[in-house]
């Protein structure tokens, strides 16, 4: 990269790449402006990653390397040395010494949303505004000092988060929006005081919002309401930005070269409270221009004649002058429009005459008189330049082709002298123009072609002033709307150049001669916030306006403002007239009772995550804040009070502790009345597994019960989504089980997709489905459980290897058999002996089928000839399970009278239970139980011989509940669940006679107390098999 310097005003250039380094490649140059002797040069970041700095006008430099790339670079206004630099991996550093040495600010913030503190307003010089991102990708506005900006340091001017790239801080204000439900609010800030949400008319329901000005305490907004597309409508605000009233409809927008949203409205330089727009309606585009900060509107008079003098018949409001707005984003180069704060009065821009704006057709227009009169100064499109303060305008042709020749007026364009400033024509890119200086230099740069270098220009203009401009150079100019001679409020008296006089103008050259106030009329005064102006030109309240509402700040005793419709335009210094008549009247407050209450979360939102702070923002409508007494309920047992509602400004702040729905309810109250309002508020726990609990084997076009079980557990606040087969809707629930019936045989696959917050899990399992079945309980040697690691994968997978081994025994297909492996230890699995796919046979040979082979494999079980070898070295026996009879009463006599008190205390129980059973009808919530247990019937009954030895296995049927009560069903269990009540399916337990008392705990799955009471209730009603085969003192009781 090239780098020249000049010290002579362009005349001569020195190379000094060797200073920076013959090899160092760069990308960008920083001017401090604030100390125009200080420069920052950066390396190209794809090579290096360094800043060159100069302190002596880039005669020397010194090079620092960097750990981190920087994107972008912010000075101070003040401090020269004071610099924040934008990486490119988002992260913000500061430097207090030029760029020598950085320190990390924060590691993700916006792109451009960063800004110095403002001067004069923030305490702190060294105060940070910055809008910082979150682990999880919010925003939030934090302020910090840049050298103590730790986590602990920051503060957070404004509660919640707020949109990304929607933090302005601009002058006395700044802005923030947050979307809540798809619709967005936005919060000002004014001097740095609490956030108040802005209060736009209440059916503009805007979708954008730009901050187009700040100046003069008040604030421009451009807000793109429901019902537009491209074009904005302009508000304008009071003092603190708050309240918002329309200035003009339907401003046209376009876009810029980065695609930001560019808006067709100028701020006239020099000339206060002036303001040209563009508007466009029904695809008509038509500029209109302002004299008192958008309270009136008019369209441009065209100029009376054209260059040739020929007149122009130009009719308002069918025809007028029509202007193009665009600022130009590059500093070296003039826009379509231009005014000088030292030139007023004086307006450039390129335009047209018609019915409506074309870019067709256009020519240069100027005025000198604000506005008023407007004349034809060229026919194509030009650029301008404004020299010595606008004694003198420069013109140079936009065209495709080369140029020799500038243009100079010294009588505000009335008269044109053509010069020529190169030999060789120059393709033109850019003009700088050194303001404020006693040079008077103009730098022209551009191309002799499209391959030559880059060819500089340098023209010296002083020559063309003869001399200083003196008392008698000067004349007086009025400034005034269409001859009204009061302009916000003044009699402004203006001192300018006279045209023609080429004298230059000195450093205390004073614009502004006087200002006289003026009486004020209705011109003066906008309309109020909620109030619209009418065809008569009178302000009255909208229809959703309540105009006789009182802030809810004012208090019994205390006084407020009363708005008469009206409102003093911001910067307007009328005095007396109607000026008491339009301002808003002192009036007591009134004693009322609260309205409108309203209870929402500082996000907006309706879920939290448990342990979270919850912040809630209690607000009325209408009321008396200070004598109103507030009352909220948590809904977890947790309420709080406050004497007003004032001292809920900050929020009311709650951590919940449980997971759940809770009804939260406010209550504001005060001696002539009361209003409330609620909320219901979901306490999410984040999930973090699911297990579909399902049988193995279902009987088809029986009902079968699915579980869901969650963990960690907790209710009312899941939804379940259950897919069944190849459905493509599912059916959807808030309880984590539900009954179905397969209709289909064969492998039937279950999803359930379980939803809380933001977070789904799924779990799917395969359900074998047959019209009929048998089945055989299985456990295994000892040493299986030592590499028993109790996770699904592994017991898929020893499953599949005692299939494998089973297969050797009998000639069964593999693919009838089916092998479930139950969690926990000891070890246990269920065998299960499923039918030929093709019945073509008849049921009673498939069954006697069934019935062969289950003898074969039971007497190989018993014969131990099952068997696997699960590693080198570990042979795993496989048994089935013995159901011997055993005596409930051990014969020891150290055990005799635990297990005598356990039996009397379970006949006891049974007792009660069978009265309760009996009499079930005369109590309500036994009624209850009894309908819900009946949906989930048991899915299996298992029954033994008290003569046998061995198990008899009998063909899987099932019944209804009342029959199962009645009668016993000789039937095998298909399945296991973790909660046997709810699901219906049952479960083994242990039953240990040890140290005199009696422990129940369940074989596979824990269980609450609750189910024991209900498993006796089947022990008393069903009948009860007890088994001994774990150790002396350790029986299995099986309660079908």
């Amino acid at each position: 990269s090239p780098l020249h310097r000049s010290t002579d005003y362009g005349t001569t250039y020195e190379k000094v790449n060797d200073k920076v380094g013959l090899k160092t490649v760069l990308s960008y140059l920083y001017v401090c402006p604030t100390n125009k002797r200080k420069i920052m040069l950066l390396s190209d970041p794809e090579i290096e990653s360094s800043v060159l700095i100069s302190s002596d006008e880039g005669a020397s430099y010194q090079k620092f390397r960097l750990n981190f790339f920087i994107l972008s670079l912010l000075f101070h206004p003040r401090h020269e040395d004071w610099i924040l630099a934008y990486s490119h991996d988002q992260k913000l550093y500061s430097s207090l010494d030029f760029g020598r040495k950085w320190q990390l600010v924060h590691d993700h913030v916006t792109p451009n949303r960063f800004y110095w503190s403002v001067i004069g307003l923030d305490k702190e010089s060294d105060l940070v505004h910055m809008e910082a991102r979150t682990a999880d990708g919010r925003a939030q506005y934090v302020t910090c000092r840049v050298q103590e900006c730790t986590e602990a340091n920051r503060q957070r001017p404004f509660l919640g988060y707020i949109d990304t790239s929607s933090l302005v801080v601009q002058d006395d204000y700044v802005f923030i929006q947050v979307t809540t439900a798809g619709r967005a609010s936005y919060y000002v800030s004014y001097r740095r005081e609490a956030f108040a949400r802005i209060k736009l008319p209440k059916y503009s329901l805007p979708k954008d919002m730009h901050i187009i000005s700040t100046d003069e305490n008040q604030v421009f907004a451009a807000v793109q309401e429901w019902n537009q597309n491209d074009t904005y409508n302009l508000y304008i605000s009071e003092t603190r930005g708050i309240h918002f009233t329309l200035a003009l409809e339907n401003v046209k927008t376009s876009r810029g070269l980065e695609g930001n949203i560019m808006i067709d409205l100028y701020e006239v330089a020099g000339i206060k409270g002036m303001f040209i727009a563009n508007t466009k309606l029904d695809n008509q585009v038509k500029t209109h221009i302002t004299y008192n900060k958008g309270r009136d509107w008019r369209l441009l008079q065209a100029p009376s004649a054209d260059l040739r003098g020929n007149n122009i018949h130009c009719v308002l409001p069918f025809c007028s002058l029509h202007l193009q707005l665009q600022i130009s984003e590059n500093p070296y180069t003039s826009g379509s429009i231009s005014s000088k704060n030292s030139a007023p009065g004086i307006i450039v821009a390129t335009g047209n005459i018609g019915s409506e704006l074309s870019h067709s057709n256009v020519g240069m227009f100027i005025s000198s008189d604000a506005g008023n009169n407007w004349r034809q100064i060229f026919e194509e499109e030009h650029s301008i330049w404004f020299l010595d303060k606008g004694g003198a305008l420069v013109a140079v042709k936009q065209a495709t082709a080369p140029i020799r020749h500038l243009w100079i007026s010294f009588d505000e364009g009335k008269q044109w002298s053509r010069y020529s400033f190169t030999l060789v024509p120059l393709f033109v890119d850019g003009v700088l123009v050194e303001p404020g200086t006693e040079s008077q230099i103009m730098t022209f740069f551009g191309h002799f072609s499209h391959r030559s270098e880059w060819q500089l220009v340098k023209i010296d203009y002083k020559s063309i002033f003869t001399r200083r401009c003196t008392e008698g150079d000067y004349q007086t100019w009025h400034l005034h709307n269409q001859g009204e001679p009061c302009v916000m409020g003044e009699k402004q008296i203006y001192m300018k150049r006279r045209p023609g006089n080429r004298c230059m103008l000195g450093k205390d050259y004073s614009r502004i001669l006087s200002a006289e106030p003026c009486i004020c009329s209705a011109s003066d005064f906008e309309c109020d916030y909620g109030f619209e102006r009418r065809g008569d030109g009178k302000c009255l309240p909208a229809f959703w306006f309540n105009p006789s509402a009182v802030s809810r700040s004012c208090s019994h005793g205390q006084s407020y403002l009363n708005s008469t419709g009206y409102r003093k335009v911001v910067s307007n210094n009328c005095t007396a007239g109607v000026k008491e008549l339009y301002t808003a009247r002192k009036q007591q407050c009134p004693n009322r009772p609260p309205r409108g209450l309203h209870l929402v979360t500082n996000e907006g939102k309706l879920t939290a995550t448990l342990g979270a702070n919850v912040t809630f923002l209690v607000f009325l409508e209408d009321g008396d804040s200070m004598r109103t007494n507030i009352q909220l309920d948590f809904g977890d047992g947790i309420a709080v009070s406050y004497s007003n509602l004032s001292l809920t400004e900050d929020g009311i702040k709650h951590v919940y502790k449980t997971a759940g729905i809770f009804r939260v309810t406010a209550l504001a109250e005060n001696s002539l009345g009361f209003d409330s309002t609620t909320l219901y508020l979901h306490i999410t726990c984040p999930v973090e597994h699911v297990h579909l609990s399902v049988p193995f084997v279902a009987i088809k076009n029986k009902e079968v019960n699915l579980t869901a079980i969650v963990w960690p557990s907790h209710s009312r606040t899941l939804t379940y989504f259950w897919w069944f087969g190849n459905s493509t809707e599912p059916v959807i629930t808030l309880e984590g089980s539900i009954s179905y019936t397969f209709f289909k045989e064969g492998m039937n696959s279950v999803t359930v997709q379980v939803s809380s917050g933001d977070v789904i899990l799924q779990d799917t399992k395969t359900i074998a489905v047959h019209e009929f079945f048998k089945s055989l309980l299985l456990s295994f040697s000892p040493n299986l459980d030592d590499y028993n690691p109790d996770i699904p994968e592994w017991r898929q997978d020893v499953g599949r290897v005692i299939k494998k081994a089973l297969v050797q025994v009998s000639d069964f297909p593999e693919e009838q058999l089916l092998v479930a492996v139950f969690p926990g230890v000891p070890t246990a699995a269920e065998l299960f002996l499923l039918p030929h796919k093709n019945l073509s046979e008849g049921r009673k040979k498939n069954e006697a089928d069934l019935e062969q082979i289950s003898e074969i494999l039971v007497s190989a079980l018993n014969q131990n000839l099952v068997e696997f070898e699960l590693k080198s070295g570990v042979r795993v026996i496989v048994y089935i399970t013995q159901l011997t009879l055993a005596p409930l009463v051990d014969s020891s006599p150290r055990h005799s009278s635990s297990a005598m008190l356990m039996l009397l205390s379970v006949v006891f129980v049974g007792l009660a239970v069978f009265l309760i059973y009996k009499f079930k009808r005369k109590i309500p919530w036994i009624n209850i139980y009894a309908e819900v247990n009946h949906e989930k019937e048991q899915e299996m009954i298992g029954s033994v011989s008290q003569s046998e030895s061995t198990p008899k296995i009998t063909l899987s049927e099932f019944s209804g509940p009342e029959e199962r009560l009645e009668k016993e069903l000789e039937t095998r269990g298909i399945g296991r669940s973790p909660y046997p009540l709810r699901s219906g399916i049952s479960t083994f337990f242990y039953c240990e006679m040890a140290l005199g008392s009696f422990h129940l705990s369940p074989l596979f799955n824990n269980t609450m107390h609750i189910q024991f009471f209900f498993l006796l209730l089947q022990f008393f009603f069903l009948k009860i098999n007890i088994f001994r085969n774990i150790s002396p003192h350790t029986y299995i009781l099986y309660i079908p």
